[in-house]
């Protein structure tokens, strides 16, 4: 009797080993292809890597429209265009903090409020640039017209000097033994009077320094009227000469209208430009 209750209870207990290990497994649960492509987005707002972390967003919001995380990642890549707006704005770099606020509002143009602060942080930088540039060229304006009103009253110095001395030298003499007005000694500016003739040097040619060049033209040119001298214009190339001669005869013209400067070129591409003066002896 034992023996047969022993050999049931070992049937059923093979029959329900046997049942368990043929149950039905539990089937895989669905996993969101799209959990993958929002940690990504994450990572890429996290690293600063906004042009891939926009890209990104793009992809979602054509896979995914409608999810309602869409709208919180694009507000948080517009804050991160801003903050690097305000970065770009502090380092001085105007154009990439405009870039940066241009991206920031096409990701939320529902939202102007939210660029309010870097747009008017940007005009105002802009304005006080214009207002730098501004008060820069007024500064050179000003500059170049006290250069050039010296430069006149210089001119206007000589010529009044030319003036005394020839209507002294037409003076009638008021008694026998009076004696001739001495005229007064000319000052030369550039050249020595002494010596048989004089090296003025316009390396300024060469760097096509025009501002320059014309100064020192101007004190060439009063001596060359003062001390009536003989120029050589020495040049690298022969489109040189004119260039200098015309802006030589000019100043000339303007000091002694009559006066008739003597000029010659010599071409030296070797030698660095210069100008000899001779004077009249």
């Amino acid at each position: 009797m034992k023996s047969f209750v022993f050999r049931g209870f070992t049937l059923i207990l093979v029959l329900l080993l046997a049942g368990c290990q043929s149950a039905p497994q539990p089937a895989n649960l669905p996993v969101d292809d799209l959990v993958s492509a929002f940690r990504q987005l994450d990572q890429r707002l996290s690293s600063g890597d906004l042009n891939a972390a926009e890209s990104q967003l793009a992809t979602l919001q054509q896979r995914a429209a409608g999810d309602t995380r869409l709208e919180h990642y694009q507000r948080q890549l517009a804050e991160a265009h801003l903050q690097q707006g305000q970065k770009a704005l502090q380092s001085g770099d105007l154009d990439n903090a405009t870039k940066a606020l241009s991206r920031a509002r096409s990701l939320m143009p529902q939202a102007p409020a939210l660029t309010t602060g870097l747009d008017g942080a940007i005009a105002q930088a802009r304005e006080a640039e214009l207002a730098a540039a501004e008060q820069q060229r007024q500064a050179s304006q000003q500059a170049a017209a006290r250069a050039e009103a010296a430069r006149l009253e210089q001119a206007r110095q000589l010529a009044a000097a030319r003036q005394a001395a020839a209507i002294q030298a037409i003076q009638p003499l008021n008694t026998p033994a009076a004696k001739a007005p001495v005229p007064a000694k000319p000052i030369a500016r550039l050249i020595d009077p002494a010596a048989a003739s004089s090296v003025i040097a316009i390396p300024m040619l060469d760097n096509q320094d025009n501002e320059r060049l014309r100064s020192l033209l101007d004190g060439v040119a009063a001596d060359i009227v003062a001390f009536n001298c003989a120029v050589r214009i020495e040049v690298r190339q022969s489109k040189d000469f004119p260039w200098v001669a015309s802006l030589l005869n000019a100043r000339i013209k303007r000091l002694d209208p009559s006066f008739s400067p003597r000029m010659s070129q010599v071409i030296n591409p070797a030698q660095v430009p210069q100008l000899v003066l001779t004077p009249k002896r």
